[in-house]
């Protein structure tokens, strides 16, 4: 939940600081003696970069980092809803905890992994401040709307790139519907 209490912008920005070659993360990887771990990484292809600020690991980190709480709040409500008699009645079977996990847990919180996703790749795919402050230069659809809206005043063209994720997102649900996400609920 921490991530929540802080402003979206200023916590976009302090990644910023966070991930550059004198921030906090480089210090912390040079006093456990990952450093060349870390220039190793930095130098894959479409992983790496200069510094973890403009590397397609560090766009990440702070993707992960912004929107876990709207994967883990889901999940965490669905997993609450698992009567904890289906788990004691797994284990008094002779259900290992990896197998009461994979046939009694997942399936039946299944439905908050889905919304959680839902909810982490729709806000992902619009999102524009992240893409223009970490990683390496390129347009994410997000910030293809805000270029085409704001700098260009292009409506129509931003509003034919906001279409892109409602079929993305129609297409997993109609996907998730298919496959019983939603018969739990």
């Amino acid at each position: 939940m921490l991530p929540m209490w802080a402003s979206y912008i200023v916590k976009a920005y302090a990644w910023t600081v966070i991930l550059t070659r004198g921030g906090i993360l480089y210090w912390l990887v040079g006093q456990l003696g990952l450093l060349p771990a870390l220039e190793w990484v930095l130098e894959l292809p479409y992983v790496g970069g200069s510094s973890l600020s403009t590397s397609h690991l560090g766009r990440f980190l702070v993707f992960t980092y912004v929107w876990l709480p709207f994967m883990i709040l889901p999940v965490q409500a669905a997993i609450e809803r698992v009567p904890p008699q289906l788990l004691q009645a797994s284990a008094d079977l002779g259900a290992r905890p990896v197998q009461t996990f994979r046939t009694v847990l997942l399936p039946l919180a299944f439905p908050g992994v889905v919304a959680g996703s839902i909810f982490t790749f729709s806000l992902t795919l619009g999102d524009f401040i992240i893409p223009q402050l970490i990683g390496p230069s390129g347009l994410f659809i997000g910030t293809m709307v805000n270029t085409m809206q704001g700098s260009v005043g292009n409506l129509p063209l931003a509003a034919a790139f906001t279409g892109v994720p409602i079929a993305i997102i129609a297409i997993y649900l109609t996907l998730a519907r298919r496959l019983g996400a939603f018969d739990a609920l």
